[in-house]
């Protein structure tokens, strides 16, 4: 039973270092890419979770290879240097796993077989009808049900490639799952907005991992059109690492600038694909001590140092807006907190 109240008790110090889990989305996108590139990846911190759990058991089943290390954290994924080819018909089960629903909609619509994309009755009251239009644009033979939710179902022979429209206002994932699966077609694939794009900063992610890849996508100054050029194809870094979420690393780097710390945060840093790192550069605004490395970020202040109050445009960074106006509590003068729309 849970007590009737829960009494928080201040801190004098809040300092240390924290190795934060891989990031939910990355993990996914990182598999989906290694699965489809040339050659064999090496992928370290890996999440353990139900939504990656599916992804890795839906692409056993498409015959990528694959041996997890859940203790280490660690995947070999041997790539198939292509889509997805199956004999007969293939049934892809993904509970609710949208981060695995999305993208696996949109590659396997690239690939050679009759797909069915199912999951939980919760899964089945998800929208992904916007998608499928889209797949649709771009000749593909795929539906989904009545309700425009999954199941999906297609009957694969390859993507053409050509120019198809989506709206960016329900989620930014239809896009990244679009730009995924465009490097598989014959030819080059154009993607328009047809309205406003939502969460930009995660279409962003996914094409500097996408670069990672050896893949490049042009994108619109506006971000409203992306073209990948045929042809390209995916191939192997050789060893990935999945930075953490890190939305979620602003919650102990702004500790580290309130407290004084030093706070240090390893699973993202200077090589960070996630735009949400700007973070710890608002902070540094503020007045915090900021130090970067490759793959960890550390946040510090003297005691006898203010924090002072910034007005900061906070559209590449939405998720860690909340955190900020905690931190704006202790500083001195006001802040401005601007271009904010999903709080």
């Amino acid at each position: 039973d849970l007590p009737d109240k829960l009494t928080v008790a201040p801190i004098s110090t809040f300092k240390g270092e924290i190795t934060l889990p891989g990031s939910k989305s990355l993990s996914n996108r990182v598999l989906l890419l290694s699965a489809l590139a040339e050659g064999t990846t090496e992928v370290k911190n890996l999440l353990d979770s139900a939504d990656i759990r599916y992804m890795l058991g839906a692409l056993e089943v498409l015959d990528v290879g694959i041996e997890q290390n859940v203790e280490k954290a660690e995947a070999t994924v041997k790539g198939l240097a292509g889509p997805f080819v199956k004999e007969g018909d293939t049934e892809l089960f993904l509970g609710n796993a949208g981060t695995a629903m999305r993208p696996l909609t949109a590659a396997v619509c690239a690939g050679k077989g009759n797909f069915v994309l199912d999951g939980t009755p919760r899964m089945r009251e998800r929208p992904i009808a916007d998608l499928v239009d889209a797949l649709k644009q771009l000749g593909v033979d795929v539906e989904c049900s009545s309700t425009g939710c999954p199941p999906v179902k297609t009957i694969a022979k390859g993507l053409k490639g050509g120019v198809t429209r989506v709206s960016g206002k329900i989620s930014s994932q239809y896009l990244s799952a679009l730009l995924m699966a465009a490097p598989l077609a014959e030819s080059d694939v154009t993607i328009e907005i047809t309205d406003e794009l939502v969460s930009a900063p995660y279409v962003h992610m996914t094409i500097k991992l996408m670069k990672k890849f050896g893949v490049d996508v042009e994108a619109s100054a506006d971000d409203m059109t992306f073209k990948v050029p045929a042809p390209q194809r995916y191939a192997s870094p050789g060893e990935v690492f999945i930075e953490g979420d890190a939305s979620s690393a602003s919650y102990f780097l702004a500790g580290g600038a309130i407290s004084g710390g030093p706070v240090t945060v390893r699973g993202c840093g200077t090589e960070s694909v996630q735009g949400d790192v700007r973070f710890a550069e608002v902070l540094a605004q503020m007045g915090a001590d900021v130090e970067w490395g490759p793959n960890h970020i550390t946040v510090s202040r003297p005691r006898d140092r203010q924090l002072k109050g910034v007005d900061v445009d906070c559209g590449d960074i939405p998720d860690a807006a909340m955190t900020l106006a905690v931190v704006a509590l202790f500083c001195e003068g006001p802040t401005a907190i601007r271009n904010v729309y999903n709080w």
